[in-house]
């Protein structure tokens, strides 16, 4: 399993969804999933800091899994099928692991709540992961070192591949 931060989530121009772009930590690989706007804030919420005056649907899970004495260990994107990610919420539970399906954009803001690891299984990352061209990069002047979402900052480069991206080819994570 290769591990992977929240790099950042983008609005797309061409539709209502976002991008997730999960990006590889010893290297410049991203993984861009689509996912609804509803969850994008789910998770860029949390991201920077703002807490909502109720708990979202997120909030609630990990309160029940608090409450429960089970705790997230990690979350994985463990498969890609018809451009369908799946993930798996990793619980512990005494010294019993215990795997949940899930769908990646909820495992992703339950895992930023939570502050646990994410990891993507090779074969997704080989088949669905990208690599910018380094010369467009630094073009760009683009740094990607920052460990939280930044809905502002120019990503130049790659924010254009982003936008090219061709929604009619990607089916939600649901």
């Amino acid at each position: 399993m290769i591990e992977v931060k929240v790099e950042t989530v983008q609005a797309s121009w061409v539709s209502p969804h976002r991008v997730l772009v999960l990006k590889e930590l010893d290297t410049e690989r991203y993984l861009p999933i689509w996912i609804g706007g509803f969850e994008a804030d789910a998770i860029s919420m949390r991201l920077l800091g703002q807490e909502p005056p109720r708990p979202l649907t997120h909030d609630l899970l990990v309160n029940l899994m608090e409450t429960l004495n089970a705790g997230l260990a990690y979350i994985y994107i463990s498969s890609l099928t018809n451009n369908t990610f799946y993930a798996r919420l990793v619980l512990q539970k005494n010294d019993k692991e215990i795997e949940m399906d899930s769908r990646t954009s909820d495992a992703v803001a339950i895992a930023v709540r939570c502050s646990v690891p994410i990891y993507v299984h090779e074969d997704v990352m080989q088949e669905a992961g990208v690599e910018p061209e380094l010369s467009l990069l630094e073009e760009e002047g683009v740094g990607f070192g920052h460990d939280h979402v930044d809905q502002t900052k120019d990503l130049g480069a790659f924010r254009d591949f982003l936008n090219t991206l061709n929604m009619e080819d990607m089916d939600l994570d649901s």
